[in-house]
């Protein structure tokens, strides 16, 4: 037996390795996705109080930050029994959807983008930004940053911060809009909704008028049959901010339609020895293990995922690219792995028409943009569909409000177990008879890069204690004691 090590693997957030054993044949048997390191935000947050935690939790990660403020702020809203104004919720939610189209933006183009716009097999040297914009040419690649840097600049106005947000408070926002931001939100929106249509056509243009890449899309090694989960309005479209998770099946008959309150009824977590992050499944299924199909309690969350678990998008523009997608592909679900870079763009242009409804709301310009809470606090939860899938915050506290207990179910998390079956089943598919090269390898990455995964996110605590080492020094530098926790 031989093992063939990915590490660390790229274009992704946070760390990780894919170790692939080969038979000796040169044939992979197996391929792991190991998560190496470890995150302690849940227990970074007990005993701190808990209206702390939407700065706290948005230094998870640099590139999410607005979806864990967010979360975290509306689970504050819940801790506290508090109903913010209509127009927070509103700016709340324009904010939210600036923030989706501009992190979907870049994925797309600087995360993912290589390996279709330069191409999988390329040299691992030209499969980066730089390479994308030697093939859009300087233009294009002036435009696409751009557009980020406007968007980028809105939420920093509207939010104080754009890496770590702080206008998020219980019951509403920090200080009404301007005038001038009103009108910014208004321009920069136009901008947006054009930008939306010009990367769906370049992803027309170069991935699905390649029949190369579409063949690759469509193949059995980037295809599982799972579960599928992702929040919705009151007419199962799909929602961003706000509404019900719902659950369907491999086949797409819903399996569940719940209330955050009770997600625990329907979510589990599994652990492994080999790896940091958790393995949530459908609790109501169960786990048997790491295979697809309707007995098995593995679900995925991210675009695809949002769009299977729906009835459609809630604008018109955005609703027929979601139509077109699942009749080219052959109906609902689609199970297909790398689809969801199309259905991210689907979602680069609802994030773009739902910013422009709320930038063009009266709504926004109101000064009414906070209710002050009065209860005492108890236990929040609060929920918003991250870029990459359902993020959960879920806070017990004492009467002071200071935390007792944190527990953060993240996207990454959602979708690991599904994004452990892709690596492997990739690797399986592709690496036979001894070959091995770098776009192989690089294609194997293809598997878990398309969820767009966050392991800065995904990975928080363990059960039980982390084992830990803590050297103490005297102001000489000597050692003056080792405390040794193992277990």
């Amino acid at each position: 037996m031989k093992e063939v090590v990915i590490n660390p693997i790229t274009r992704l957030e946070g760390h990780g390795k894919i170790v692939i054993v080969l038979d000796d044949a040169g044939n992979c048997v197996k391929a792991y996705l190991q998560v190496p390191e470890l995150r302690g935000f849940e227990m970074f947050a007990v005993g701190r109080h808990v209206e702390d935690m939407p700065q706290i939790t948005s230094r998870i990660c640099g590139v999410c930050p607005t979806a864990h403020h967010m979360a975290s702020t509306k689970a504050l809203d819940d801790l506290y029994k508090v109903d913010p104004p209509l127009p927070a919720k509103k700016i709340r939610e324009m904010v939210y959807n600036i923030f989706m189209l501009e992190d979907h933006a870049l994925h797309f183009y600087i995360l993912a983008g290589p390996d279709f716009i330069v191409g999988p097999r390329a040299p691992k040297e030209e499969r980066n930004i730089i390479g994308v914009i030697g093939k859009v040419g300087k233009e294009v690649g002036l435009k696409i940053i751009e557009m980020r840097r406007k968007l980028r600049k809105l939420i920093e106005m509207i939010g104080g911060k754009v890496i770590h947000p702080v206008f998020g408070l219980p019951g509403g926002i920090s200080r009404p809009l301007s005038g001038e931001i009103v009108e910014n939100a208004k321009k920069i929106a136009d901008e947006a909704i054009g930008f939306a249509e010009f990367t769906y056509k370049v992803f027309k243009d170069i991935v699905l008028n390649n029949k190369e890449y579409v063949n690759l899309i469509t193949s059995e090694a980037y295809t599982h049959r799972t579960y599928y989960m992702g929040l919705v309005d009151d007419k199962n479209k799909v929602n961003f901010y706000d509404g019900k998770i719902r659950v369907v099946s491999p086949r797409g008959v819903e399996h569940a339609k719940f209330d955050i309150h009770q997600y625990s009824d329907y979510i589990a977590e599994h652990v492994e020895p080999w790896t940091y992050i958790k393995f949530p499944y459908l609790k109501k299924i169960g786990w048997i293990g790491f295979v697809d199909g309707e007995d098995s309690g593995i679900m995925s969350v991210a675009p695809l995922a949002r769009l299977n678990a729906s009835d459609g998008m809630a604008t018109p523009r955005a609703q027929e690219a979601y139509e077109e997608m699942y009749e080219t592909l052959g109906g609902k679900p689609v199970h297909h792995t790398l689809a969801n870079h199309w259905a991210r763009i689907i979602e680069i242009i609802y994030a773009a028409e739902r910013f422009r409804e709320l930038a063009n709301d009266p709504d926004i310009a109101s000064r009414d943009v906070r209710n002050i809470p009065t209860a005492i606090p108890d236990v929040g939860i609060g929920v918003v569909e991250a870029p990459r899938g359902t993020l959960i915050h879920h806070y017990e506290t004492d009467e002071r409000g200071v935390v007792k207990k944190a527990n953060l179910l993240v996207a990454t998390q959602h979708n690991a177990a599904r994004i452990a079956l892709s690596v492997d089943k990739a690797a399986r598919s592709l690496i036979r008879n001894g070959v091995i090269d770098e776009g192989l390898l690089n294609m194997v990455e293809m598997a878990f890069r398309a969820y767009d995964p966050c392991h800065a996110c995904g990975t928080h605590s363990l059960p039980g204690s982390i084992p830990l080492k803590i050297y103490l020094y005297n102001t000489d530098g000597n050692l003056l004691k080792i405390i040794d926790r193992i277990s």
